[in-house]
């Protein structure tokens, strides 16, 4: 991962000759316990603990992060969510599978993957198996302002989950901050990406509070439409989309860091002689 002061290659930049994505929506078409907001941002299993599975409205773009947070947990089931992608077209599928493991992954050209610490990072070929293990995580991780995946960077901060705001939130950020809660815990995010090789092929990432994973799948087809898959299976019963800003961050966004940055703890901010949209943007983004 390079450093904050280091160099980073244009290409890997949004701007006027790579226009932003999209924000990221759900799409129409998903498992039959899913109710899908009318917003499209939150997607919630009302029953059982399978027939959860989700995609993107819209193929992903390269470096583009599809990621949710965690609202909901439900306890009785074993299991959590699973994320990847595939390259079906979610409105092809009648019906949409029950499970995206095993049951979408069988029909092909899709890569699923249950939510772990340490999973299924995958050496290249060629190279030792120590490269498989799950990447150490550096000491900048606090303190640079991006993370860099292969030739992109993603602004690190809508990346992490929060806790709710109170008394002991600024102790509560930290566990996510450090990435030392279970990953598929309530308000932790998670992301999933696809970053193309010069071969024609492309690496998936997932990516854990902040921390990514490594890639979790090779050799997928960089030249066709890539759907994001979220499978809000067994304990996890809702989720909802958070949107990034690549490139350089908004002047709303660098006045909240810096607000957040002053207070001891986010109930603070109510003290603030500030309008209540603003108070509210800092306090729960």
């Amino acid at each position: 991962m390079a450093a904050a002061s280091e160099p980073v290659d244009s290409g890997a930049l949004w701007g006027p000759a790579r226009p932003q994505p999209p924000p990221t929506r759900f799409h129409r078409v998903h498992g039959d316990n899913i109710r899908v907001d009318p917003s499209g941002t939150r997607a919630t299993r009302v029953e059982s603990f399978a027939h959860g599975v989700c995609f993107s409205r819209e193929p992903l773009a390269p470096g583009q992060v599809f990621l949710v947070e965690i609202e909901e947990k439900e306890l009785g089931w074993c299991g959590h969510l699973r994320l990847g992608l595939t390259a079906l077209d979610p409105a092809s599928l009648a019906p949409v599978p029950e499970f995206s493991l095993p049951d979408l992954v069988n029909l092909g050209h899709t890569w699923v993957f249950a939510i772990t610490r340490h999973h299924n990072r995958v050496p290249r070929e060629g190279r030792p198996e120590a490269e498989a293990a799950a990447p150490s995580r550096p000491p900048t991780l606090l303190v640079e302002p991006y993370l860099r995946i292969e030739q992109f960077r993603i602004p690190r901060d809508r990346l992490v989950g929060r806790s709710r705001p109170g008394l002991y939130s600024h102790l509560l950020d930290q566990l996510y901050e450090l990435n030392v809660l279970p990953p598929t815990a309530r308000r932790s995010r998670l992301g999933v990406l696809f970053c193309p090789r010069p071969d024609g092929t492309a690496d998936m990432h997932i990516i854990i509070n902040g921390e990514d994973m490594g890639p979790s799948a090779r050799g997928l087809p960089a030249a066709q439409p890539l759907y994001a898959v979220v499978d809000v299976f067994a304990s996890t019963k809702s989720v909802r989309l958070v949107q990034l800003e690549y490139g350089l961050p908004s002047l709303q966004t660098l006045c909240r860091l810096v607000i957040q940055r002053s207070m001891v703890h986010r109930l603070a901010i109510d003290g603030l002689h500030l309008p209540k949209e603003l108070k509210d943007f800092c306090k729960y983004e």
